[in-house]
């Protein structure tokens, strides 16, 4: 049974509901990858500071926050379906709004309720809910290696999003426009994605919503949607937050912006190192699940990522631009790894209807991590002498996350590893 390949395990145990959601997490990667790798350099263009652009970072992550945890909180109530919709609605409105103004006012509203990934990865409720409607549909032993794949498509489409976005500039760069002009009709493009995404949404079916019987509806009141699982849940959200606080500093939008003014990168140029860059972080994400199998969740998400941080931070003392990518695609070749490893252990750890909300807790809890420090890395970005201190901050955080997960989990290991160590 292990010799089985990744790839007939998703296909075996993949329904149409299924393939829906791998489609729509395509879509929904692809417009994140191509707004992240011009973001900055439009807010740049239509004219706001660097200290205004981080600031707006941190609200359009803040306000993906909020709307996640009532959204991911209220899915099994209101409908799945429902709020995947939803959800992408406010994505296609943020980039309307995003497009058609330069006022630092609505562009703060565009950020604050719609729904925008600054950083390429995933934001909002989708994931969440995804994760719950898939660990239903997908036996245990089976989780990680689906996982795998689910993040391996989106790595590819983040990283064509990204490449396409870069080209897109440029090509109107070519064809004479200038300035925020330029990078306009990549915005638009995004929004035009999130209508799409909605549409793609509308036809998943109804297996995918949760019907509780009658003697579990007290449950639901609970708080946050958690019962029994509610400690392991915090612990890991403290120490994912602490993660993503770290991770904000080095967001693909201020890395891109930090190529940029280290060594005048252009827009074409920064999409295909992004493109490598999550070409390699797909493909890694299938060795995790090979790698999980031999020494267990948590040591594949720690053994893989603490050499990724010590990378990270040797990036900015590279002397040159090819030498700091090779740095960089290196450390993205580990450093998503422990993704599906840490989305298949937080699924399994939990009762089967706490699911939906302990995916959710975790990912606010990363929301919130990760809105805090990109206002920061952005203004030192931006200052001469100080560009280079986002990296180390980031790699010497997500250290210490690294240490302290390993010290909290390493004992608690999912019900099909207890049966393989048996």
């Amino acid at each position: 049974m292990k010799s089985e390949s990744n790839r007939s395990v998703a296909s075996r145990f993949l329904t149409r509901d299924g393939w829906l959601l791998f489609a729509t997490r395509c879509t929904r990667l692809f417009a994140y990858g191509l707004l992240s790798i011009i973001l900055v350099l439009y807010l740049a263009e239509v004219g706001l500071s660097d200290a205004t652009i981080g600031l707006l970072l941190t609200l359009t992550l803040l306000g993906d926050t909020a709307i996640s945890l009532w959204i991911t909180t209220t899915a099994d109530r209101i409908g799945r379906r429902r709020m995947l919709i939803l959800g992408a609605l406010l994505m296609a409105l943020a980039g309307v709004l995003f497009a058609s103004s330069d006022s630092f006012v609505v562009l703060l509203l565009a950020a604050t309720i719609g729904v925008i990934s600054p950083s390429g990865n995933e934001v909002g409720p989708f994931l969440s809910i995804e994760q719950a409607a898939l660990s239903q549909i997908v036996p245990g032993p089976r989780r990680t290696k689906v996982f795998a794949w689910y993040n391996l498509v989106g790595s590819f489409s983040t990283a064509l999003g990204a490449l396409c976005g870069g080209a897109l500039v440029q090509w109107c760069q070519h064809l004479g426009n200038i300035g925020a002009a330029a990078y306009r009709p990549a915005v638009i493009t995004y929004g035009v994605l999130g209508l799409l995404l909605a549409a793609g949404f509308a036809f998943v079916s109804n297996a995918v919503e949760v019907a509780l019987p009658a003697h579990d509806q007290p449950q639901r009141k609970l708080r946050l949607g958690l019962h029994r699982s509610r400690g392991v849940v915090l612990r890991l959200s403290s120490l994912f937050a602490l993660d993503a606080f770290g991770g904000g500093f080095v967001i693909q939008s201020i890395i891109a912006y930090w190529l940029h003014l280290r060594f005048g990168l252009e827009p074409a140029t920064l999409g295909g190192i992004f493109l490598g860059a999550n070409l390699l972080a797909g493909v890694s994400a299938l060795a995790a699940g090979w790698l999980a199998e031999k020494i267990g969740l948590v040591n594949t998400m720690v053994f893989t990522h603490l050499p990724s941080n010590v990378l990270l931070m040797l990036v900015p003392l590279m002397p040159t631009a090819w030498l700091a990518v090779a740095v960089l695609l290196l450390r993205f070749s580990i450093s998503q790894m422990d993704v599906p490893t840490r989305q298949s252990y937080t699924m399994a750890v939990v009762s089967p209807d706490e699911r939906s909300a302990a995916s959710g807790v975790t990912s606010v809890a990363r929301s919130i991590g990760a809105s805090i420090s990109p206002a920061l890395s952005a203004a030192l970005v931006g200052t001469a002498g100080l560009a280079s201190v986002p990296f180390f901050m980031a790699g010497g955080i997500k250290v210490l996350y690294d240490l302290l997960l390993y010290r909290s989990f390493v004992s608690l290991r999912p019900p099909e590893e207890q049966f393989e160590r048996r």
